[in-house]
């Protein structure tokens, strides 16, 4: 990842519809969420909804599959972590402790279950 596939991932994330259809789709894990039905989850208009899936996928955040008539999306986690790796390679000046709560923090989410 480099500073202009940050910025364009980043710009992708700063619209508040983009930046909550991408969280749904980071929520549903592999299996994605259907166009429509992220429209109709967030109360979006399908046409609007397409317009905001293909930002994100053109921002190399999201991908997407036809099912049937229908086009799933996904999350594309990995590039997520390159967008994350990118903005903290440089973390905490040689500091390993000053990052210790940042990591901590995105630990939570990801425990897998036993």
């Amino acid at each position: 990842m480099d500073a202009n596939e940050t910025i364009e991932a980043l710009a992708a994330l700063a619209q508040p519809t983009r930046l909550e259809a991408f969280r749904r789709l980071a929520a549903a894990g592999p299996d994605g969420i259907a166009a429509g039905e992220l429209a109709r989850r967030l109360g979006v208009p399908q046409n609007t909804m397409s317009a905001h899936l293909a930002v994100l996928v053109r921002a190399g955040l999201a991908g997407s599959d036809r099912n049937g008539r229908s086009i799933v999306y996904r999350a594309d986690l990995p590039a997520l972590r390159g967008v994350l790796t990118f903005l903290l390679e440089d973390c905490c000046g040689g500091r390993p402790e000053d990052c210790t709560p940042l990591l901590a923090d995105l630990s939570p989410c990801c425990v897998p279950s036993e």
